[in-house]
Parts: structure tokens; C-alpha cells; sequence
């Protein structure tokens, strides 16, 4: 807490807004619902899935549950494309398609991730990153995959009369398997990769609140991602998102629901890991 007192005399730069670190939040609580209440029903021979499942009110229960989040990760991911498409179409944001304000893939990814490859064994300088990095994007489409896949199966399982007009029978066999497998893929890079890139390598640790508080310090803009910095700078952008530092509250209330999810996470990471050794898939 001292280290956060401290850092009032430190300028700030807005990242996120409001609506972002809403989403954001909703996005982690719906993930952290689905992981806790799905992995009890995939490894339900197994006793910890049994206590799990105990604790959430029974497999009925836990099964309420996971369709109640479903539908708010689905609610979020719905809300996030309609504010995509009223910013390209009504305020005409074409930055979002294309540029350093864009989520899509460009040429510079593939220059980042080579620079940064040469950089992790010596070869080279660290790269100049601009406002996304490349692993940022590939999580950020990792999403529409997961949606695809696992929303399409888990529709599939949980409708099984109104698409079996449609589909043959076979059709949920594979639609269960892919369900669970993907489910796994998905939790096990959620709770290790993307949360050691966002809260848990060195210079993060033990966690990133830029995404909780929508502010970090100018400094740490500048090193971070020195080519957005620089042509923010340029543009003269840079002094418009000067904000003021976060709010105790903002920052506790952070702190506290990263930690929980960070927690959660790891917790649930430890269990697939002792229910594949002790079980098998």
C-alpha cells in the first residue's frame, strides 16, 4: 500500500475506459463460472469433482450454473461485437479494422514476434511495441475460437431436440468430446500463459492492474510499448490521456478480484493436472 501512496506524485495515461474494464471483468467472471462449474461435470468419477460439485449445491446444480454463465459470456461477447460495429459503422472508428489502434493481425506482428524471439536468447534488442502486442491479438482471437467451438458444442448439448432436426445423432457424440477437449485447452492457456503475460512474469508480479484500474504510469507506458508512447507523443495525444492516479478503492477492489481469479485459476489448473495423472481423460 505505501508503494501505492508513493506512486501519487507518478503520471498516469488512460488505457481503458469504464465500459472496457466492465467487460473485461464480466468476461473474467463468466470464464472463472464455466471453468469451476464444468470441470466438476467433465471429471465427475473423480472424488475432488464430487466435493466440488458438493460445495456449488450438487451436479444439477452445477450444471444450472454453468448454462447461467454461458449465457453471460455469450451476453458479453454480443455487446463487444454490436460496440465494434457501431464504432466502424455510425462513428466511422475505421482505426479499429486496421492501424495501432487495431486487434487485427498485421505485417508488424510477425516483425514483433520474430524481434522478440532474437531478444529472448540475446540476438537483438527488445522490440518497440505499439498499443497491442502479438500475443495480446492472438488471446484476443483466441475468443471468437473458443466461441465458435465450444459455445457452438455446448449450444449443440444444451438444445439437443431442436437440433437434432437438423443434424444427425453422430453429430453429439463429437459435439461432447470437442466440448470437454476444448474446454481443457482453454482453461489450461487462460490460467497459465495469459495470466503469466498479463500478472505473473517478473515485471509484473504479482499482478497487472491496468486492466482493473484503466491507468498505469506514464513510465511504464514508455518502456513497455515505447512506439505507441512515441506516437502519442507525436500526434500530441498523449497529453489528452493524462489522468490522475487510481483511486484507493479502484485499486483494492482490483487487487482483490485479480487475486481471486488468479487463485481460482492455478487451483483449477492443479486439479485437471491430478485428475489426467490419476484418471486419465
Amino acid at each position: 500500500m505505501n508503494g501505492h501512496l508513493r506512486a501519487v506524485e507518478i503520471r498516469y495515461v488512460k488505457r481503458f475506459d469504464r465500459l472496457d474494464r466492465l467487460m473485461h471483468g464480466l468476461l473474467m467472471l463468466s470464464f472463472l463460472g464455466l471453468a469451476a462449474t464444468g470441470l466438476p461435470l467433465l471429471f465427475s468419477t473423480t472424488a475432488w469433482a464430487s466435493r466440488v460439485s458438493h460445495l456449488l449445491g450438487g451436479f444439477l446444480v452445477a450444471g444450472r450454473l454453468h448454462r447461467t454463465f454461458a449465457v453471460l459470456l455469450i451476453a458479453v461477447f454480443l455487446t463487444h461485437l454490436g460496440r465494434i460495429v457501431y464504432k466502424v459503422a455510425l462513428e466511422k472508428d475505421y482505426g479499429l479494422l486496421w492501424g495501432p489502434r487495431s486487434m487485427v493481425p498485421q505485417p508488424r506482428d510477425v516483425r514483433d514476434l520474430m524481434h522478440h524471439l532474437q531478444w529472448f536468447v540475446g540476438r537483438g534488442p527488445r522490440p518497440s511495441f505499439e498499443r497491442y502486442t502479438y500475443w495480446e491479438k492472438f488471446d484476443y482471437w483466441a475468443v471468437f475460437w473458443g466461441m465458435a467451438i465450444i459455445g457452438g458444442s455446448g449450444l449443440l448439448l444444451w438444445f439437443p431436440e431442436a437440433f437434432s432436426r437438423a443434424v444427425p445423432g453422430w453429430v453429439f457424440n463429437i459435439a461432447l468430446t470437442i466440448h470437454g477437449e476444448e474446454a481443457l485447452l482453454a482453461v489450461g492457456f487462460i490460467f497459465t500463459i495469459h495470466f503469466f503475460n498479463g500478472h505473473l512474469r517478473p515485471e509484473k508480479f504479482p499482478m497487472d492492474m491496468v486492466i482493473f484500474t484503466g491507468r498505469l504510469p506514464e513510465a511504464e507506458l514508455k518502456h513497455e510499448r515505447r512506439a505507441e508512447y512515441e506516437r502519442l507523443e507525436r500526434t500530441g495525444e498523449l497529453g489528452d490521456l493524462i489522468v490522475r492516479p487510481p483511486s484507493e478503492r479502484s485499486w483494492l477492489a482490483g487487487r482483490l478480484f485479480g487475486t481471486s481469479a488468479v487463485l481460482i485459476g492455478l487451483t483449477l489448473v492443479g486439479l485437471i493436472i491430478y485428475a489426467v495423472a490419476a484418471h486419465g481423460l
